[in-house]
């Protein structure tokens, strides 16, 4: 099983790597970091990262994952990363996305008409662009399974890996990582405080992550 999960400039890496540190896992899979061209690409934080495949070595995943961004205006305005999109769900098993890369799904016309959730700070921009935003933290519409922001692609994985796997799959994967969230802070996932949501804007460099 062919999992791509797609790279690009300034994306948010923990979009990225925490679903990567699930599937990786995932009896049966093999997973490649797939990007316009292979080798480095650098996240919207500084981390850097490496596409092992450029688009052209994998076109036709069984799993595509697109992962956001804190400015994904570069992925939402390429032509080709949004061909590949494109392309590649077309015969994808799956389609899967984190945080705002359910933007990039919406600019493929992967979206259209789907329920499907986003960051926080996304949600009245997927809504214009096609979809129909649920304020959830994975949703699941035909195919295609959005994830809210950043930290909840590890949900998204899980919830995969126990759909294809099994419950007791994904509950090891789930220990095998030691995901066991303990926020010390009690903040919503869709804030109403203002104060709040605009310092949070600020730390996300003024976009969402």
């Amino acid at each position: 099983m062919d999992i791509a999960i797609l790279l690009y400039d300034k994306l948010t890496a923990l979009d990225a790597v925490g679903p990567y540190e699930v599937l990786s896992r995932m009896p049966g899979a093999t997973v490649r970091f797939v990007a316009r061209e292979a080798g480095p690409i650098r996240a919207d934080a500084g981390l850097g990262l490496h596409a092992d495949l450029a688009f052209a070595d994998l076109p036709h995943p069984d799993i595509v994952l697109v992962p956001g961004s804190s400015d994904p205006t570069g992925a939402l305005s390429d032509p080709a990363t949004l061909d590949w999109v494109r392309t590649a769900h077309a015969t994808a098993t799956w389609t899967l996305s984190v945080c705002s890369g359910s933007l990039i799904l919406a600019a493929a016309g992967v979206l259209a008409g789907r329920r499907a959730t986003s960051h926080w700070a996304c949600m009245e921009l997927l809504g214009a662009m096609g979809a129909t935003p649920v304020e959830e933290r994975v949703v699941t519409d035909g195919n295609v399974v959005t994830a809210a922001g950043v930290s909840a692609g590890i949900d998204l994985a899980l919830r995969f890996v126990a759909r294809l796997h099994g419950d007791d799959t994904a509950r090891a994967a789930q220990l095998a990582i030691e995901y066991d969230p303990d926020p010390p802070f009690d903040v919503p996932s869709y804030p109403a405080d203002e104060p709040l949501r605009q310092a949070a804007v600020a730390l996300i460099g003024g976009a969402a992550a």
